[in-house]
């Protein structure tokens, strides 16, 4: 491949082209009316405009895309995540333009793009999947049926879902009818297909992930695990590697357990096997995300692999370079979502000017990001400022380094989720190791995260006025005018 084409925008455009530079590469960046000033347009070696800020208009015609790709001798598509990364017609359009797409095959994506079918083809691996019926299901009466054979409380799914869409917890069967037609209706609008699936709801959950990566000859290995159980609305805040509940022999287990499910579907490129882990530690297969992941970085800085520069060299039909004997833990490493949102108005968008920008550095501090002082947030995207990854040699350290890296990152301008998360690093919860995807639920309020705001406020009024006194007692002057400066110094 000579030159590639990053159909994305923001911080993982960026990130993706800069390993694209590294390779000796040239990157195309595609950008709408909104984004004409993003540092990721100025990065690339070649820049086309897709149309208005909107995304449909912009980053998800595809067809636009694929033309430029023609027009400029593209070889290659990466789409990152979002907007077109897991959209199989897409990627079959890539592939009989003659281009070849960064990712899994069409194929892979339509199965496992759909929870019931995924379900259907990790089956005959035998990995352990959570209680329920793995059909779609529209009767209420059959629905009921289940539920009583499983217990409630159950969990109605939307097939197609994600990010918590077309989800519904109903703990009574009085309760079914109208969760089964709110699920169904969600599910119709958010992804135009109403299936949903009945399955047990596991109390006190915990999210973690698998890292995959899988070449077109077969070979597939795990890069360990990432726990992503501080979540808000169901989306992840903070991801972490490894899990702090994770013993060598249950990674081993559900290392493998992904390995299986990438198999299941011939999968190809890097990949997310995510799995629900009940509090006795059992884990059960929830679903595939066949793109590269938001929070990739976590992994790269312990097992030291650049999984973009993998895809790539997987999609230009290279044999993966190492085994799961090569695969090693180094030290820890967290990830905080930055997100231009209000911690203290329910998560709300924070839309407007970053009037400052500066961000923390120093050893072991990486930040993933797609804008510089003076920019405005769009309300047309996903509100992501920039990822903050840290890196220590144990899970306390790499805390630590975090808390003190939220200190020293400077946005002013909007609302972001920097305070929550200092929040979250602070909370005993978290430090222990012992909390589940209700964390948010349980322990955090916007009137806890103001008070600490207000008491943090105070301390550093306090510093700033004893010091302004000691500044103050050293400027004094000597009101003893027969003292001599030599008789002081002395002194």
């Amino acid at each position: 491949m000579r030159k590639i084409l990053v159909a994305n925008r923001g911080e993982i455009a960026l990130r993706i082209m800069r390993t694209i530079r590294k390779m000796g590469i040239k990157a195309v960046a595609v950008y709408s009316e909104a984004d004409r000033n993003s540092p990721h347009v100025r990065y690339a070696d070649e820049a086309v405009c897709l149309g208005p800020a909107p995304s449909n208009q912009s980053y998800l015609n595809g067809d636009k895309i694929i033309a430029i790709c023609k027009e400029l001798g593209v070889d290659g598509i990466h789409p990152g995540y979002g907007f077109l990364s897991e959209n199989a017609d897409f990627a079959q359009k890539v592939t009989e333009a003659g281009i070849e797409f960064i990712g899994p095959t069409p194929e892979a994506m339509r199965i496992m793009g759909s929870k019931l079918a995924a379900k259907e083809s990790v089956k005959q691996y035998n990995i352990p999947m959570v209680p329920g019926i793995d059909k779609a299901i529209e009767d209420v009466q059959l629905a009921k049926e289940v539920a009583d054979q499983i217990g409630y409380p159950i969990l109605i799914k939307a097939s197609a879902g994600g990010g918590g869409k077309g989800m519904r917890i109903v703990e009574r069967p009085e309760d079914m009818q109208e969760q089964m037609e709110r699920a169904i209706s969600e599910a119709t609008s958010s992804f135009g297909d109403g299936s949903v699936f009945i399955e047990k709801y596991v109390s006190s959950p915990r999210h973690i992930e698998v890292q995959v990566v899988a070449d077109k000859y077969g070979n597939v290995i795990h890069g360990l695990e990432r726990e992503c159980s501080i979540q808000r609305r169901h989306q992840k805040v903070v991801e972490e590697t490894p899990s702090a509940i994770v013993t060598p022999e249950m990674r081993e287990k559900i290392g493998q357990a992904a390995v299986m499910v990438a198999k299941s579907c011939d999968y190809v490129s890097t990949g997310t096997v995510e799995f629900l882990v009940d509090d006795q530690r059992n884990f059960y297969f929830l679903e595939m995300n066949t793109r590269l992941q938001v929070e990739h970085p976590v992994s790269e800085m312990i097992i030291g692999l650049d999984l973009v520069e993998q895809q790539i060299r997987i999609a230009r039909g290279e044999v993966l370079g190492i085994t799961q004997a090569d695969i090693k833990a180094n030290g820890h490493a967290i990830e905080l979502r930055v997100y231009a949102e209000d911690p203290l108005n329910n998560f709300m968008p924070s839309i407007g000017t970053l009037t400052r920008y500066e961000k923390p550095v120093g050893e072991g501090i990486r930040v993933d990001d797609g804008y510089e002082e003076g920019m405005s947030i769009p309300i047309y995207y996903d509100p992501m400022i920039a990822k903050l990854v840290v890196h220590g040699k144990t899970r306390t350290e790499a805390i630590t380094k975090m808390l003190d890296a939220i200190k020293q990152y400077k946005i002013e301008g909007v609302s972001t989720t920097l305070p929550f998360g200092t929040f979250v690093f602070e909370h005993d919860a978290f430090f222990s190791g012992n909390f589940d995807t209700h964390f948010v639920k349980n322990y955090y309020t916007p009137e806890l995260l103001k008070e600490r705001q207000e008491a943090d406020a105070k301390l550093a009024a306090i510093i700033a006025l004893h010091h302004y006194l000691q500044q103050q007692q050293v400027l004094q002057p000597v009101n003893n005018k027969t003292t001599s400066w030599k008789r002081r110094l002395a002194h």
